[in-house]
């Protein structure tokens, strides 16, 4: 029996060091079990502590402490399986009680002191869990500065956003402010600014899988909702005017659905890496030429008739739309024009934009002195 339970203490270490490699150490990619199964329940039941007030206003303020709560359960989750994984050892390899043996797991795990063996292999076996405690909160501690590193670059970009698409953002919304204020020139720029992005963002929310718990400080803001935006905008860009569209338009589209299938390996859900141009996208017609009607009003130009454009729309949309609305339902996003569905009940939202504050007629000049 107590063989057995050595086995089950080495064991029981070996996969909490795993785990702590895997999430915190090793920029790979890899699938974080803890991290996944602690946001799942956590958002499960911060998620049920909303339902009584309802709506997606009562929704962001319960999930606004889902990342906190996640990063203290790993740590927590460690640390008792590590107590745990010690226990088993020192009861295992000795003749001392659970109690004795607890106490004096724990001593040594929280470099308290105040219990000790005396054989040579409980030595050991304390040296190893004094050195493991601090070790983990010191790992811990240095991921913190990498994910709100992290977290800055990304709400940086989602905030310089919002004057831009409105909030919350909406592609053609940014098409057809950058006609009204005449700054179409400025898209290129934008475009490679979040092509940028997105490729950080694919990086570090692989990685880190815990970024996607992290939301942003403004409710209406999300940086799902604003990539959906950037490239949704492209798309109509490419679209309506294929000769005068820039460059930038199709490298940020590409950018951002490897970015979304960078995550989407990382949490282990399904798409498909090549979709058909022919696949029905959830989009409907009707909505893709109110959104053209919109930006068409507003002075944007169009090189190519409304319904030769929809295909071309369409055969883009087709990359990443299904993984965008898995990846705003999963964060559960704003609900935003153009996002998809959501698993709590709420409204739309469009974007707000602000009032027209230009004067009704310009004044005729003073005359001079």
């Amino acid at each position: 029996m107590r063989m057995i339970q050595t086995a089950l203490g080495a064991l029981l270490l070996l996969l909490v060091v795993g785990s702590i490699l895997r999430t915190l150490v090793v920029p790979r990619g890899l699938y974080a079990a803890l991290v996944m199964r602690l946001w799942r329940v956590l958002r499960t039941l911060l998620r049920l502590t909303a339902l009584r007030s309802g709506g997606y206003q009562a929704q962001d303020r319960a999930l606004t402490w889902l990342a906190p709560l996640v990063l203290l359960g790993m740590l927590g989750v460690w640390l008792g399986g590590m107590l745990t994984a010690y226990t088993l050892l020192l009861h295992g390899t000795s003749g001392l009680g659970w109690t004795v043996a607890v106490r004096e797991a724990g001593s040594s795990l929280f470099t308290l002191g105040f219990a000790s063996g005396e054989r040579l292999q409980l030595s050991a076996i304390d040296f190893m869990a004094a050195a493991s405690g601090p070790l983990v909160i010191a790992l811990q501690i240095a991921y913190l500065p990498t994910l709100y590193a992290a977290y800055q670059r990304r709400e940086t970009e989602v905030t310089l956003l919002q004057s831009r698409a409105g909030e919350p953002a909406w592609g053609p919304e940014l098409l057809a402010r950058q006609s009204l204020v005449d700054t179409q020139t400025a898209l290129p720029q934008l475009y490679r600014d979040w092509e940028r992005l997105a490729a950080d963002i694919g990086e570090s929310h692989s990685n880190y899988p815990v970024l996607l718990a992290f939301r942003s400080p403004q409710p209406n803001r999300s940086w799902v909702v604003g990539l959906i935006a950037v490239m949704d905008a492209a798309a109509l860009h490419l679209a309506l005017c294929p000769r005068s569209a820039p460059p930038e338009s199709r490298l940020v589209i590409r950018a951002g659905f490897t970015a979304m299938r960078d995550i989407a390996r990382a949490l282990r859900f399904d798409f498909d890496p090549d979709p058909d141009p022919d696949v029905p996208i959830r989009l409907t017609y009707a909505e893709y030429l109110g959104a053209v009607a919109m930006i068409t009003a507003a002075g944007f130009p169009r090189e190519r008739p409304v319904e030769e454009a929809w295909a071309h729309f369409h055969g883009w949309r087709v990359n990443y739309e299904a993984l965008a609305y898995e990846l705003a339902r999963r964060s559960d996003a704003v609900p935003a024009l153009w996002t998809g569905p959501r698993d709590f009940h709420a409204p739309v939202i469009p974007p707000a934009r602000p009032t027209d504050r230009r004067p009704s007629a310009v004044l005729p000049p003073l005359p001079p002195d």
